[in-house]
């Protein structure tokens, strides 16, 4: 019996020590896989805001994390400031989905709140009751939409935002990317997107000059964020996630695969 994604070239952008998963899924059903990150995760300039949080830890209601990679960045710090399960044990965790959740109980911690959809204005509404009053601390990337804070302010808690990481984009990934682009061998059939920083990188790597060629290209988003952000660009988003996770993106695409081009 064939597979839904035979034939097909798929472009995976996300940064390589995050690749495998959808990668891995897209493979299994017989997509020929190029993985070029579009992002490249470096930890930020300073330390110091979040160090300063981490260590009065029990001011704290709330923590909000975002994406495993603030996951990974908190608990890298944790363990360096030596954070004991006292500090922390009084917290109610907010987590943006599943994949987040997972990351976060796999440091034996407990999440209290996974909203129904996996966007900021989704996490805002879990929370909305439960905030008033609270001290609530968001940990997240350098760059970053100003929804959760915002609106968690309007409700009455007091919201400090920490960078735990950066994203920048790849130098290295520019030729590669390039050389794949302009060899119609090799070129993709679908590119996938799975947050607005991978549609901003991926378009300075590529360059404005280049832009033209992804006329011929299927454009896969992970969700309405990120379709919005391709939209802002003057790009279309052919294929969005009807579930806004990794297996919900290989899911969309094998739904779409009879109606893609090769």
């Amino acid at each position: 019996m064939a597979k839904p994604l035979s034939n097909l070239r798929i472009l995976v952008g996300r940064a390589r020590h995050q690749a495998s998963a959808l990668a891995v899924g897209l493979e299994a059903r017989g997509a020929k896989v190029l993985s070029i990150p579009f992002i490249e995760i470096r930890p930020p300039k300073s330390h110091k805001r979040l160090d300063t949080a981490l260590k009065n830890l029990r001011q704290y209601d709330w923590l909000i994390l975002t994406s495993i990679n603030g996951v990974e960045a908190l608990h890298s710090r944790m363990t360096k400031l030596r954070i004991n399960q006292k500090d922390r044990q009084h917290l109610r965790i907010a987590a943006i989905g599943p994949a987040t959740r997972k990351a976060i109980e796999a440091h034996g911690l407990k999440v209290h709140i996974v909203p129904k959809e996996y966007v900021a204005e989704s996490v805002v509404k879990s929370l909305r009751n439960k905030v008033k009053g609270k001290r609530v601390l968001l940990a997240r990337a350098k760059v970053a939409r100003d929804v959760i804070p915002r609106e968690l302010r309007k409700l009455g808690a007091k919201v400090d935002v920490v960078e735990a990481y950066e994203t920048v984009v790849p130098a290295k990934s520019k030729t590669k990317l390039r050389a794949v682009m302009s060899d119609p061998k090799r070129r993709p059939h679908v590119i996938t997107f799975t947050s607005s920083s991978t549609v901003k990188n991926f378009l300075a790597l590529i360059g404005k000059g280049n832009r033209g060629i992804l006329k011929q290209i299927q454009l896969a988003s992970i969700g309405p964020i990120t379709s919005a952000t391709l939209r802002e660009n003057r790009l279309h988003p052919h294929i969005q996630a009807e579930n806004f996770t990794i297996p919900g993106l290989i899911k969309t695409i094998c739904k779409n695969s009879a109606h893609i081009s090769t």
